[in-house]
């Protein structure tokens, strides 16, 4: 790691580490978000105007943060995000990730956009899901199922807020592309190589549109779940209506997320929406927060207000950027320390008891 990674007390100090060792355009990649920026930004305000009201007299002493997440058992209610590329952060790219996944014991959600194959990320033996976008070549989206099915991922989330990629204006000023010798190796040849960057067009978007369909709908998603016996997650809900219909095509996990500011700029803080998305599914599917977690206290704070868990994006790209796999376990042990101790001292013993807490929100009580 950095000198300034190598006693980081949280995920900050890891931030500031990885734009230190990381190319301007790349490091604008990872942080940027769509149009102005509103809502990456919404995401960390309605984050910290959550206030919890902790217990006292509980008489506990430790609290566990163990939990089953994603349909396996998780050291903490936390899984690592679907990210593009993690090989633009460090040379070892996904497998680190993963390295760090299995030994903090969490699940990894990995992008279809994985800079290594598939089944190679898979080896490394951590809990792995297989994130997707709907192709135009859905015989390669057969394809891809099978191949995470051969090589034991554990279920398949799509992302369902993706019709076009947004703009992203830093992308845009910078002409982004990949770095050399880092390219989409698991879709198929008909999408073509990400094009060369030139100024004013992010060479990204250019690529995506020619491989991902616009047109996803809840009856792509029904047959989607009919084509794989692998349990399906629907990324990018914020609206309940459309977690009830999630629901209805057979999605067993609701991801709440305004996919961390990078696509709608005008849409609502995930975590704004969470509470809503909770009360309409109920237990009919597990519902995770994604978007601006950054530490143990935003995943006491989605705990509380329903959640059964987050994913957690950009911190683990820090932690790989500064560090490569000892990096992302970092950045992974101090969530579980923060929360070990937001729990302890909100007077919730396990994750059970951190969903009876009760929160003060802009006017919103339960």
């Amino acid at each position: 790691m950095t000198s300034v990674a190598a006693r980081p007390l949280c995920v900050a100090d890891l931030e500031q580490a990885a734009r230190a060792v990381l190319p301007g355009p790349v490091w604008d990649f990872v942080a940027g978000g769509s149009g102005t920026e509103s809502a990456l930004a919404e995401n960390r305000r309605a984050l910290d105007a959550i206030a919890l009201v902790p217990r006292v007299g509980t008489g506990i002493a430790s609290a566990d943060t163990g939990t089953g997440l994603l349909g396996v058992p998780s050291a903490m209610p936390v899984a690592v995000a679907p990210m593009a590329y993690h090989q633009m952060l460090h040379p070892d790219g996904e497998l680190a990730t993963a390295r760090a996944a299995r030994a903090a014991g969490v699940p990894l959600v990995v992008s279809v956009l994985s800079g290594l194959p598939l089944a190679d990320v898979a080896a490394v033996g951590a809990d792995v899901w297989l994130q997707l976008y709907w192709l135009r070549d859905e015989g390669r989206l057969d394809e891809i199922l099978g191949i995470a099915a051969a090589a034991g991922y554990s279920g398949v989330m799509v992302t369902a807020d993706t019709p076009v990629m947004a703009r992203r204006l830093r992308d845009l000023r910078n002409g982004f592309t990949l770095p050399p010798g880092i390219g989409p190796v698991n879709l198929s040849s008909s999408s073509g190589p990400v094009p060369q960057g030139r100024a004013g067009v992010s060479a990204l978007a250019e690529h995506t549109a020619a491989a991902f369909s616009p047109s996803f709908s809840w009856a792509l998603l029904e047959q989607l779940c009919g084509r794989t016996s692998l349990p399906v997650a629907i990324k990018g809900v914020l609206d309940p209506r459309d977690a009830r219909a999630a629901v209805a095509a057979g999605a067993r996990t609701v991801v709440v997320s305004n996919h961390g500011g990078r696509q709608f700029d005008g849409a609502v803080a995930a975590v704004t929406a969470l509470p809503e998305v909770v009360e309409e599914v109920g237990d009919e599917a597990e519902v995770l927060l994604d978007s601006g977690i950054r530490s143990g206290l935003d995943v006491l704070r989605a705990l509380a207000l329903g959640a059964s868990g987050v994913l957690l994006g950009r911190p683990a790209l820090w932690g790989l950027a500064a560090g490569g796999a000892p990096g992302v376990e970092r950045v992974l042990g101090l969530l579980r320390t923060e929360l070990s101790e937001a729990m302890l001292l909100a007077g919730a013993a396990d994750v059970t008891a951190a969903a009876r807490l009760r929160t003060r929100i802009r006017g919103y009580d339960r």
